[in-house]
This record gives C-alpha cells, structure tokens and sequence, in this order.
C-alpha cells in the first residue's frame, strides 16, 4: 500500500486506451449523513446523462458510484449485498473480485452505518484516485488501490490533478447544512481543482431516505439529473433550487396566517387565473379565508405544482408565498 500511495505523487500519463471515448470521465463523491441517516450520490462528468450511469442508492442500505467504464451491476449487486449485511469495503471486494474488466473500473460505496471505500483500477486515465473520510488529512488512493474509511468517498479519472478529490473532500467536511447541500459544495469545489481536463457536459444529485420521496411513496428524497449542458453544476444548483420548492414539505417556522391582508393580495390572482379558461378558480371576493377561498387556494396551488405544500388549515407556506408573487411581478 506504501508503494501505491507513493505512485500517487505524480502519475505518468498511460497510453490511450481504445475505449476511452465510452467510459463516463467523472468525478463523484458517495457519502453517508450520520444525523439524518441519509444516503447520497453526487457527480459530474464530460459525459451525457452521467446520472443515468454512475449514481445508485438505497435507503438504510448504501450508495454507490460506478464510473470510468462504468458497470451498473456494481449499483445494483453492490446495494443488494450491503443490504445482507456486507460492509462497503467488502463489497467493494467482492464486486471487483467478479468482474472480468476490474483494472477499467472506478467506484465509491458507503453503507449505512458509513463504512466507505473508493477504488481505482490501474488502467483508469490518469489523473485518477480516490479519497475517503473519518482520517485526519483523508486517506487517498491512485491507480490500483482500494481505499476505506468513514462517512464518505470521492473518486475521480481523467482529471487535472489530484487536487480535485482533495478539493471534494476538503469541501464536503467544511460544510454545512444538509447531506445535498454538502454534496454540491462538493462537486463544486471538485471543479475548483481543475475538474474533468476535457471540460464538463453533465451531472447528478441523488439523495435518498426513507419515505422521503414524492408524497412519501418512495426513497427518492432527491433525484435531479443534467444530461446535457455547457455548465452542468450551474444548472444542477437551479433544478435543486426547484426541487426544494416543489418536493420539499413546509417547514414549521415557514408557515403564516392566512390574514385578511394576505387574503386581499391572492384574491385578484384566484379571480383571474387560469388565463386560459373561462371558469376561474374563485369567482367573487370572500375577504377571508373561509373555506370557499380555502378550496380555491389549494386547486390553485395543484395546477401549479406546489403539491407538497397545500394545506386547508388556515395557513400558507412563506416559500410558496413568496414564489406566487415574483413569478407575477417580476
């Protein structure tokens, strides 16, 4: 392991391989949120629909990351065998242990008791290497080695440097908030360090827990993918900015009183809206909100997709509020 972690001082760069121009150029970071017990993916590439490629995880089970010639059994397996019980670093082995093209891979796992592991085959394109948590410093991995640690994993090929999984791990111990919040100020800093040397084109943020999901159907917490873009980060922060508003619930010190005041102010948009139908949402004042204006309320708030957020208790959510008045006076 000395003489690997020596390698990574400077790493000359290899031969082309023939199939560099189908593996996913990435970088990534899996991690576990110890407080929450959320589970999340987030990543970036010179590749379209990089999300629909690297990231994989499951609520109380792990997350998985599977790049440079990416092999989703890695996701699929991988996340099966911790749910029986397998630390992410023996998945890690197992995984790569049965896969006939293991020196072409790179992946990152952390389970849900955040264990983690990042891996690196010694054929990737250089830059290449990896970055694991719960060490001072971090512990980092080059080519050919297979790293573990605590609570997350940062991997990378065809980067600048290695600056950019230091920068990654760096920035996601420094931050703060919540697990995606982490995860992006991640991805940014990666770009930070020099990121993908070809440049960038996609990216994915998928955040998982249990019930959190789409009125609590599913894991899918978060799940937000750039496939094609000039400045993947760029967009990914504004469709998390959407999401929040669309699928997050309504936090307790967000909700108002539906005040007479309040009332007169959403009055005049319920009394024209829709534009397009005759039939309008509330078809004469009510100076109050009763539960004539109640019900007018929530159909508007439906058609325009703050699902999450309706609530008939006499009460509306600032987040909302404030959405409804930019979005018509701009």
């Amino acid at each position: 392991m000395l003489l690997l972690l020596a390698g990574l001082v400077v790493q000359h760069p290899s031969a082309r391989p023939p199939d560099l121009l189908k593996r996913a150029h990435t970088y990534s970071i899996v991690a576990y949120d110890s407080a929450t017990g959320d589970l999340g993916v987030a990543v970036q590439s010179k590749f379209p629909n990089v999300g629909g490629i690297v990231p994989w995880a499951r609520s109380g089970v792990g997350a998985v990351a599977t790049q440079s010639l990416g092999n989703t059994d890695y996701g699929e397996k991988g996340l099966d065998l911790m749910a029986r019980g397998a630390t992410a670093p023996e998945v890690m082995g197992i995984v790569m242990r049965g896969d006939p093209r293991p020196a072409q891979r790179q992946v990152g796992m952390v389970d849900a008791r955040g264990n983690a592991a990042s891996g690196t085959g010694d054929s990737c394109f250089d830059w290449a290497g990896g970055r694991v948590g719960g060490q001072p410093g971090g512990r980092v991995g080059g080519k050919g080695a297979l790293i573990a640690g605590r609570y997350f994993a940062v991997q990378a090929n065809i980067m600048v440097s290695d600056q950019t999984v230091k920068n990654m791990a760096d920035a996601f111990e420094r931050a703060r908030g919540t697990l995606a919040d982490r995860l992006m100020a991640a991805l940014v800093a990666g770009q930070a360090g020099g990121g993908d040397r070809r440049g960038m084109e996609s990216a994915a943020l998928l955040v998982v827990r249990p019930n959190g999901g789409y009125l609590g159907m599913n894991d899918r917490y978060i799940d937000i993918r750039v496939y094609d873009d000039t400045n993947p980060l760029r967009e990914l922060a504004r469709l998390y900015k959407l999401h929040q508003l669309y699928f997050f619930t309504s936090r307790p010190e967000d909700l108002l009183p539906l005040t007479p005041a309040l009332v007169r102010q959403l009055e005049p948009i319920l009394l024209r809206e829709p534009v397009s139908q005759p039939e309008k949402w509330l078809d004469a004042p009510q100076g109050v909100a009763n539960q004539r204006f109640l019900n007018a309320l929530a159909n508007f708030m439906y058609w325009e997709n703050y699902d999450v957020r309706v609530r008939m208790d006499g009460k509306i959510d600032k987040v909302v509020l404030d959405d409804i008045f930019a979005r018509r006076n701009p």
